[in-house]
């Protein structure tokens, strides 16, 4: 016997009493009417109708849990380690602080951009996020740390953002820091201009 005749035969007999769908069965059939959407589907819908623009971006799909001990650092292209290291430690002051400790995923995925757009419509460049931090990695604190991780750098606003130190919550916040708008850049090479003369 022929290892395909083998093979033939181990496959028919993993087969065995299957059978094909019948045809109203086959979920895949184009041609088969629609149900009404359930009760939990329309709801669905309602509450993502009813979501604030803005923040459709922000995904809270699935996330890699980052582990409870490890801080969080990013940096875009450009930005300088200096400009992060500072950062880290305090020596840019809190401008505005938003307060996420204990509040749900959702109320944080709402909260977040407008308190982003916000600050930098405002001018400002360096604000804290407090969100805590667990025990475990998935706490519902760390939860949020590793959505926060990724959705800060959906922000076009966002240049920076590292884990602050014990002083100013430790791995429970994060240091944010935000690009200049072109009214503070305009702002800003007006008074090197009269600096010089």
């Amino acid at each position: 016997m022929t290892r395909q005749a083998c093979y033939d035969l181990d496959f028919q007999a993993l087969m065995g009493d299957v059978r094909p769908l019948s045809r109203d069965l086959n979920r895949a059939d184009p041609g088969r009417t629609r149900r009404a959407p359930s009760e939990a589907q329309l709801a669905r819908r309602e509450s993502a109708a009813a979501a604030p623009a803005g923040h459709g971006f922000l995904s809270d799909d699935f996330v890699d849990l980052v582990p409870p001990f490890d801080p969080l650092e990013y940096r875009r292209d450009g930005i300088q380690q200096g400009v992060v290291d500072r950062l880290r430690h305090g020596g840019y002051a809190d401008q505005a602080r938003l307060h996420l400790l204990r509040r749900p995923l959702e109320e944080c995925r709402r909260a977040l951009p407008p308190f982003i757009h916000e600050a930098f419509a405002h001018d400002l460049r360096s604000v804290l996020i407090v969100h805590g931090r667990g025990q475990a990695i998935d706490s519902p604190a760390n939860v949020l740390r590793s959505y926060l991780a990724k959705w800060l750098p959906q922000f076009p606003e966002v240049q920076a953002y590292v884990s602050a130190q014990p002083a100013d919550g430790g791995l429970g916040a994060t240091w944010v820091m935000l690009r200049k708008s072109e009214r503070a850049k305009a702002a800003n090479r007006e008074r090197q201009q009269k600096r010089r003369g």
